[in-house]
Formats: C-alpha cells, sequence, structure tokens
C-alpha cells in the first residue's frame, strides 16, 4: 500500500468493544532515512452520521447522550451531537437513514453526503465516518426515538434553533467534532437561512 511504510511486528492488545491494536514499523522519512516507530491503534468500524434540518422552520434535530470519556474527563458526560452509528455491515447511506430513525425517530429520505470518509482522531482512531444531511419535516416522525436500551443508548432528541446551535458551538455547549462540521457545512452551503 505504501512502499514507505515496512510493518515489523503486530500485537493484539484487548478486544471488547474494538480492536486495540499495538504496531512496530519501519518509516521512511522525507530525508530518505528510515526510523522505527511504534504506535497504538483502536478500531471499532466505520460509521455513518447525519445532520438533520428543516430549512423552511430553520431547526435542527441534535441527540444529547452519554459518553463516558467526556465524563472521564470530569464533566458531566452527556454530549449534544447528530445522530450516528456504526456501520455494522451496511452501506454509509443505509446506516445514516436506520441511526436517523432508531436515534431521533424520524425517518428521512432526502439524505445527502456532506463529506465522505472523515478521520475525527487520525493518530489513534482507525475509525472512517460519513457524515451527511438530512432534510425532516414533520410528517416524517414515526416514533419517539432515544435509540436501543439493549445497546445502552438512553438518548434525548432536541429540536433547536439553527441559529441557537451555531451559537451553542460558540460558546462550547457543543463540543462534539462530527457535529460541528456538519453545522458549519449547514451554514457555509446555506441549508438553512439564518
Amino acid at each position: 500500500m505504501n512502499e514507505r511504510v515496512r510493518v515489523t511486528n503486530k500485537e493484539l492488545l484487548a478486544e471488547s468493544w474494538g480492536k486495540l491494536t499495538r504496531w512496530s514499523f519501519d518509516l521512511q522519512r522525507r530525508s530518505g532515512d528510515w526510523q522505527s516507530q511504534i504506535r497504538e491503534t483502536y478500531d471499532r468500524g466505520d460509521g455513518a452520521a447525519t445532520l438533520l434540518y428543516n430549512p423552511e422552520k430553520a431547526t435542527v434535530v441534535l441527540i444529547r447522550q452519554f459518553r463516558f470519556p467526556a465524563y472521564f474527563n470530569k464533566e458531566s458526560g452527556y454530549l449534544l451531537e447528530v445522530c450516528a452509528g456504526k456501520l455494522d455491515g451496511d452501506d454509509p447511506l443505509t446506516c445514516a437513514k436506520k441511526e436517523a430513525e432508531e436515534e431521533t425517530g424520524y425517518r428521512v429520505s432526502d439524505v445527502r453526503v456532506a463529506f465522505p470518509k472523515t478521520y475525527m482522531s487520525p493518530g489513534s482512531v482507525t475509525e472512517r465516518l460519513w457524515l451527511f444531511v438530512a432534510r425532516y419535516d414533520a410528517v416524517d416522525k414515526v416514533s419517539d426515538g432515544g435509540g436501543h436500551v439493549d445497546e445502552g443508548e438512553d438518548i434525548e432528541v432536541l429540536e433547536l434553533p439553527f441559529a441557537q446551535a451555531l451559537e451553542m458551538v460558540q460558546s462550547g455547549e457543543i463540543r462534539d467534532g462530527k457535529t460541528i462540521m456538519l453545522l458549519q457545512y449547514a451554514a457555509l452551503n446555506r441549508l438553512i437561512s439564518l
């Protein structure tokens, strides 16, 4: 795949919710010299995330759920995010639609790619996310959403004015990378008038 990388060892450290692997490799630097390095990767599979937006009402649908890593960093642990999930064998578009319905209760059909195959933390996490935007309306609401209890999900669904969501990015209330990217995409592409 890349002649400037030679993998010399692979060691599986843990395999529970994902795979934690330690890699030893030689990397050819731009100078031409080779350097031995060790890195760990966390692989939990690829995923899809979707911002639901309503241009007529100038609103977006976000979710709030508990995230242990945020709690680990001495925060409440509850983050505001777009709906998202692992592909689990689905193609990204199918996953985006399925997760939107499971988490928000909206069955969306007008779904478009905003960013394909994005990395959120490429220094250690192998996950690639396909980021989508999807129009929604009241007639698309088919359930209360909330996710799956058996997957540990306890999701609060929030419909917010788009302007307020953007202000929440500025104030730091919204700190999730994929959510910030999709809200900025919606603003830059004028999906919703402010």
